[in-house]
């Protein structure tokens, strides 16, 4: 079977809370066999790890996300390394900043951000980047920080950001809106999410997404590129692990 990592998919997410382990199952079913949970804020840390501890093939990432930073103490940063420095994950995250939604002090998010990219270098961890109308700065930052990498989550800059950001070592991830960009840019450049439960693909008609949809996303980006979806797998899967701490697999299962 061909298999697959979402790199980004909030399955702690409310909306999963009567259904978590049948969409959980039809994501594995369908191939889906590692997916990235990041966290959002403090108040979901211990959401995110049951969630990853109970489900199979769910990965871990914690941080502090630009849109709940005006409800986000000055002390969380401080919970966010002890939690980093004592949970295993694959990336501080999701953080980043957000000047699309009006209402986020700008400032706040800066600063939020700053402190973030400090602990990922500190620990020596990738990032998972949220970045709407916010490329050029964010880049700024991510310049100075001097990190090992990380993914930049729904990316919809312009190319010449996303080869800045490539310069930088990081991969794009593409979702249910695939960009014309991503027919473009450097297939090992290119990683898959479905940000379930959000950003649903056109076929669901603005209903909930799952992770179970990422071989049909897949798909269509194969068939813009001229390819088979077995070969977006195998190159997705490959750019994810290169950036990501991944625990591998064969190890992990000899020790459990």
């Amino acid at each position: 079977m061909t298999e697959w990592i979402d790199t980004h998919c909030h399955l702690d997410a409310a909306e999963f809370d009567t259904d978590r382990d049948t969409v959980h199952a039809a994501a594995y079913a369908a191939g889906v066999h590692e997916m990235v949970i990041p966290a959002v804020d403090t108040a979901n840390f211990e959401a995110v790890r049951a969630c990853c501890q109970n489900h199979i093939g769910c990965l871990p990432a914690y941080g502090l996300h630009p849109l709940w930073v005006t409800r986000a103490k000055d002390q969380d940063i401080d919970t966010l390394h002890t939690w980093l420095s004592s949970n295993k994950a694959v990336a501080v995250g999701e953080i980043g900043l957000d000047f699309f939604v009006p209402g986020i002090d700008p400032v706040r998010q800066k600063r939020f951000f700053a402190a973030q990219l400090d602990i990922a270098r500190s620990l020596n961890l990738p990032v998972l980047l949220h970045l709407r109308r916010a490329a050029d700065e964010g880049l700024k930052y991510l310049r100075r920080a001097r990190l090992c990498g990380g993914i930049a989550h729904a990316f919809n800059g312009s190319r010449q950001q996303a080869d800045e950001l490539i310069r930088l070592g990081f991969k794009l991830g593409f979702g249910g809106r695939i960009r014309e960009l991503a027919t473009s840019l450097p297939l090992e450049a290119i990683v898959l999410e479905t940000d379930a439960p959000d950003i649903p693909p056109v076929w669901l008609n603005r209903g909930r997404n799952t992770p179970a949809e990422l071989p049909r996303i897949a798909a269509v980006l194969a068939e813009l590129r001229g390819l088979t979806p077995e070969e977006v797998a195998v190159s997705s899967r490959a750019a994810a692990h290169s950036v990501l701490r991944i625990p591998d697999r064969t190890t992990k299962e000899k020790h459990d």
